[in-house]
C-alpha cells in the first residue's frame, strides 16, 4: 500500500509537539541569559539554529521510519515516534554544569563550550547504547532509575517554576491549574483542540488584559528581536574540548547519569510504542536518538534531543506520520529566522509553565506507579540525594545574591544546618541517588550481595571524587578529584558493603522477600 504522509489527524499531534517543542525552545532563550550569562543574540544566532538542525534531522528521519513499518506491514494507522529537546537534560545542563561555569568565569564562551562538551558526551555515550541498552536495563532496579528522574522532575523542573507561577498569581495560577486538570481528567475539548494550548492562550488573553488595563502583567524582554537569517553551522569546538576538557570532564557526574537516562527513557518509549501497536526496532531507533544530539552539538547547540515519553497519546489524537515532519520544519523555521525569541514579546513564560508543572507531577508519581510496591521506599530514598542538591542550589544562590561568599558565612551557620552535609550528597547526586534506590531496593529483595556490590562501587566513586569530594575555596564550593578525594565517605561505603556481605553468606534470613 502507500502510505499517506499527512491525515487529518497529524494537525491535532503537531499542535502538541510543536506546543512541546516550542517551550523547551522558550526555556533556553529565558534561562540561558538569566541562569548562565549567555547573551540572547548569541542564543538566537549559535543555540537555536543548533537546536534546529538536530529537531529536524530527527523528526524527518522518525516519520520516514513510521512510513517504512506502514509500507511493511500495510497498514495506515501507525504514528512516529514523538521527538524533540530533552526537558530533564536541558535543566539539568543548564544548572548543574553551565551556570556553575558561568558562577566561575563570568566568559560566556566557556559556558557555552562547556554545554557543547556535555552535548556532545552524551550524544556519543547514547550512541554507544543503543547497542547495549537492553542488558543496562535490566541490571539496574526500576526504583533507582524513576527514582533520580522523579527527584529532578520534583526539584529542578518543578519547584522552580513553581515559585515563579506563584510570584505571577495573576497570569499564570489558572493556566497551571487547568493544565493539570485537563491531562489529569484526560479532559477532551470539542473539536479536539489541546487543552495546554487552551489554557496558554486564556493565560495570555489575562495578561494583555491587565497590561492595557495599566496593572502589573508581565515584562517584555528589553534586547530586540533577532530577525535575520540564522542558519547553523559546524562548529568544531567540542571535538576540541573532547580532546582537551580539563575541569569540564568533572562533570561526567552529570552527563554521564543524564545520557543514562535518555538512553532507558527512549527504551520506555519503545516498549509503550510496541504496547499501542507500533514495534520500531530497538538498535536504529536509539542510534538516531544518540546522533541527533551529536548533530546538536556539531552545529553549537548545548542541549540533548531525544525520543518523547508519550507516543500512545498522539496515536489516540489520530497523528500518523505527517506530524512529525512537519513539526520539525516549522520548529527549524522559527529557529533559523529568530522567530523563537519574539514568542517571549508576546506570550509571558509563566503562562506556559503549567506544563513544567504538569511533567515534573507525572515523573514523580510513575517513579512510585511503575516499581513494585515493596520498592516505593527505595523510591523514597533516591529523593534525598536531589532534595539535598536543590537545598544547596538555593543556599548558594542566596548567599552569592547577598555578596556573601560562603567562606565567609560558613561559621555562622552553626548546627542548625549541617551545611558540610548538604554541600557532600549534592555533589554528584544523580549518581548517589540511582545508589541509595539500588542498596534499597537489592535489599527488600534480599539480594544482599547487590546492595554489597553497589556500596563498594561508592567507595570507589567516593575514593577518586566522583561523589561527596569537594573544597570549599573563595570562588565557592568545587569539586575534588583524585585518590582519597572523600576518604571518610570511601570507608563507610566499604563499611556498609562487608555488613552486607555478612548478611549474604549468613544463612539466618531464609524468609521470603518482602514484596
Amino acid at each position: 500500500m502507500n502510505a499517506r504522509w499527512f491525515v487529518k489527524g497529524d494537525w491535532d499531534g503537531f499542535v502538541g509537539l510543536f506546543i512541546d517543542n516550542l517551550l523547551q525552545l522558550l526555556l533556553i532563550a529565558t534561562l540561558c541569559p538569566l541562569v548562565c550569562g549567555i547573551p540572547l543574540a548569541m542564543v538566537a544566532g549559535v543555540i537555536l539554529p543548533g537546536a534546529a538542525a538536530s529537531i529536524v534531522a530527527g523528526n524527518l528521519f522518525y516519520s520516514w521510519q513510521a512510513w517504512r513499518l506502514a509500507r511493511r506491514t500495510g497498514r495506515d494507522d501507525v504514528t512516529a515516534l514523538p521527538y524533540g529537546i530533552n526537558t530533564v537534560s536541558l535543566i539539568a545542563f543548564l544548572f548543574f554544569i553551565m551556570a556553575p561555569v558561568w558562577q566561575a568565569t563570568h566568559d560566556p564562551v566557556k559556558v557555552w563550550e562547556a554545554g557543547v562538551f556535555a552535548c556532545l558526551l552524551s550524544g556519543l555515550i547514547e550512541l554507544a547504547g543503543a547497542f547495549c541498552a537492553d542488558p543496562l536495563r535490566r541490571s539496574a532496579p526500576r526504583a533507582a532509575l524513576l527514582s533520580a528522574l522523579a527527584g529532578i522532575a520534583l526539584t529542578f523542573i518543578s519547584m522552580g517554576f513553581a515559585f515563579q507561577i506563584f510570584a505571577s498569581p495573576a497570569i499564570a495560577i489558572l493556566p497551571m491549574f487547568l493544565i493539570v486538570i485537563a491531562y489529569a481528567a484526560r479532559l477532551r475539548l470539542p473539536l479536539g483542540v489541546p487543552a495546554g494550548l487552551v489554557a496558554i492562550l486564556l493565560g495570555v488573553l489575562i495578561a494583555w488584559i491587565l497590561r492595557w488595563a495599566g496593572l502589573p502583567s508581565f515584562t517584555s524582554p528589553q534586547e530586540p528581536v533577532p530577525f535575520g537569517l540564522h542558519l547553523p553551522h559546524p562548529d568544531i569546538t567540542a571535538w576540541h574540548a573532547l580532546v582537551s576538557g580539563g575541569a569540564l570532564w568533572g562533570y561526567l557526574t552529570v552527563i554521564i547519569p543524564m545520557a543514562l537516562f535518555n538512553i532507558l527513557g527512549s527504551l520506555q518509549t519503545l516498549e509503550s510504542a510496541e504496547a499501542a501497536g507500533d514495534r520500531y526496532e530497538t538498535m536504529p531507533s536509539l542510534a538516531m536518538n544518540g546522533a541527533g544530539t551529536i548533530v546538536a552539538a556539531f552545529f553549537g547547540s548545548a542541549f540533548p534531543t531525544t525520543l518523547y515519553i508519550g507516543h500512545p497519546g498522539w496515536k489516540a489524537m489520530g497523528a500518523r506520520i505527517g506530524y512529525s515532519a512537519l513539526n520539525g520544519i516549522v520548529i527549524s523555521l522559527l529557529c533559523c529566522f529568530g522567530a523563537v525569541t519574539a514568542v517571549l514579546h508576546v506570550v509571558p513564560l509563566e503562562a506556559t509553565l503549567g506544563i513544567l508543572i504538569w511533567i515534573g507531577l507525572v515523573m514523580t508519581a510513575q517513579a512510585f506507579q511503575e516499581t513494585p510496591r515493596a520498592h516505593a521506599i527505595a523510591v523514597a530514598a533516591g529523593l534525598l540525594p536531589s532534595l539535598a542538591a536543590w537545598a544547596w542550589l538555593l543556599i548558594d544562590t542566596s548567599l552569592r545574591a547577598a555578596g556573601c561568599p560562603l567562606e565567609k558565612a560558613l561559621p555562622n551557620f552553626g548546627n542548625d544546618l549541617f551545611i558540610r552535609g548538604v554541600i557532600a550528597l549534592n555533589q554528584g547526586f544523580l549518581i548517589t541517588s540511582m545508589a541509595f534506590a539500588s542498596i534499597v531496593a537489592f535489599a527488600i529483595d534480599r539480594k544482599f550481595l547487590s546492595s554489597a556490590i553497589t556500596c563498594f562501587l561508592c567507595a570507589a566513586l567516593s575514593a577518586v571524587g566522583l561523589i561527596h569530594a569537594f573544597a570549599i575555596t573563595p570562588a565557592g564550593v568545587v569539586p575534588v578529584f583524585g585518590w582519597m578525594a572523600a576518604p571518610d565517605f570511601a570507608a563507610a561505603y566499604a563499611a556498609t558493603g562487608i555488613c552486607l556481605l555478612f548478611l549474604h553468606w549468613s544463612k539466618r534470613f531464609d524468609g521470603p522477600p518482602n514484596i
